[in-house]
């Protein structure tokens, strides 16, 4: 069960589930339950449901219930506050749950969601990879259910299943609502939605198995904007299915996002009058990854950190931070995973005109280090550190942002602060 897509008066409460449907009911923490409706377990969808909760106060504690034959389920989520409040909130954001060697452990499970639900924030972004497809769980120490690669509808499913199942995340999604986006290891690693034929079975699975409603005349579309009452706006972005080939050459006919995409992000971070604009990229901006001849994050800079003419996608990237900066956009953060270490790094690519990379994860997948940053972005490292399970955790204030990194023992592994402009 999970709830996601909260916003100041309304949510999406996702579950799977028996044959036919569950009662949920719904009340601010504190008051008596009362009914809100019927989740429908669809069949086709591997037994998963969804239903849209309205009319719910701002900025409110709810607790609910979901009632499915003998069996319920309890959980808890906050509204979004309205948009002329300016209230503090509190966030947690990661990636990379289950890869290779890593994937749900028999005896402990994914023990890092249990400091995350200890941490009680008031939602968690997952930054993609929230399963790997692309890779088989195996090994005598796994949970059995997961040792295949995943090349069909219901075995994307299963995968989905597989992470999903684990007690761990179970109770933390219980304790918070969650926003998710995909990666590339939904499907199949590095993936370009442009010519990858698994793309449609493992686009489904992931809308079957997360609480997002597109809307009716999109009915793929992942990217959205969230706005957190007057200090946050959050630019969730799709940074697979419509990205052009790796293999092509960077240039201004390749593009990561496509052009309905990227208009609206333009438009919609430049007219948000939040105070804190945070975009949700699952690649880097500044982090190569990939090969040299099929780069698969924004930068195409070499292992050293210079810029050449690659595979990358740094002429779109440019080209938006040129236009958000002509825009006179302000306090701009953007979210990443996948690159498997920690890290907070300012960049200034226009004098003037700063934004902060904000790296987390893995969650529980193969770990990775800090290495040179795309010079062309002027960056500076204000901190990193690779080598462990990891999330990111942010406080919005009115002027500043608070970043801290918890480690899977739960212990605070950094914090710094960043002011606004």
């Amino acid at each position: 069960m999970t709830v996601g897509e909260v916003g100041p008066t309304s949510a999406v409460l996702w579950a799977r589930g028996p044959s036919g449907a569950g009662r949920v009911s719904l009340a601010p923490a504190g008051s008596p339950l009362t009914p809100a409706g019927e989740l429908a377990f669809d069949r086709t969808r591997d037994q998963t449901g969804k239903l849209v909760l309205g009319s719910l106060v701002p900025r409110t504690r709810y607790a609910f219930r979901l009632t499915a034959g003998a069996n319920a389920i309890e959980g808890e989520f906050v509204t979004a506050p309205s948009a002329d409040q300016s209230t503090p909130l509190v966030f947690a954001w990661s990636g990379d749950l289950g890869g290779g060697d890593f994937c749900r452990r028999a005896d402990v499970g994914y023990r890092i969601f249990r400091a995350l639900a200890a941490r009680r924030p008031d939602f968690f972004i997952f930054v993609g990879d929230t399963i790997y497809a692309d890779r088989a769980c195996a090994r005598p120490e796994h949970a059995p259910g997961g040792g295949f690669v995943a090349t069909t509808l219901p075995q994307f499913h299963a995968k989905h299943r597989y992470n999903r199942v684990d007690e761990a995340v179970q109770a933390a999604f219980r304790a918070m609502s969650v926003y998710a986006i995909w990666d590339d290891h939904e499907v199949r690693n590095d993936f370009a939605g442009s010519a990858e034929p698994l793309m449609p079975a493992g686009r489904q699975a992931f809308l079957d198995y997360w609480p997002i409603v597109p809307p009716a005349d999109a009915p793929t579309r992942l990217h959205r904007s969230v706005r957190w009452g007057r200090l946050a706006e959050f630019f969730i972005l799709d940074t697979r299915q419509y990205r052009s080939p790796n293999t092509k050459r960077d240039g201004p006919d390749k593009t990561m996002l496509g052009s309905s995409q990227r208009e609206w992000l333009l438009q919609a971070v430049s007219g948000s009058d939040a105070t804190w604009k945070i975009i949700v990229s699952s690649v880097s901006l500044s982090i190569p990854t990939g090969r040299r001849e099929r780069r698969d994050s924004w930068s195409n800079a070499n292992v050293l950190g210079f810029p050449e003419h690659g595979t990358g996608f740094a002429h779109e990237r440019d080209a938006i931070l040129s236009a958000l900066r002509a825009r006179g956009v302000r306090n701009l953060a953007v979210l990443v995973a996948d690159v498997h270490h920690a890290e907070i790094i300012r960049h200034e690519p226009h004098a003037g005109f700063v934004l902060h990379e904000l790296i987390a994860g893995p969650l529980s997948a193969t770990l990775g280090s800090p290495r040179p940053l795309d010079t062309a972005l002027n960056p500076t490292s204000l901190w990193a550190r690779g080598g462990i399970n990891n999330f990111g955790e942010v406080t919005v204030e009115p002027q500043r942002l608070v970043v801290r990194y918890v480690g899977e023992d739960g212990a605070v592994l950094s914090e710094r602060v960043i002011q606004a402009e």
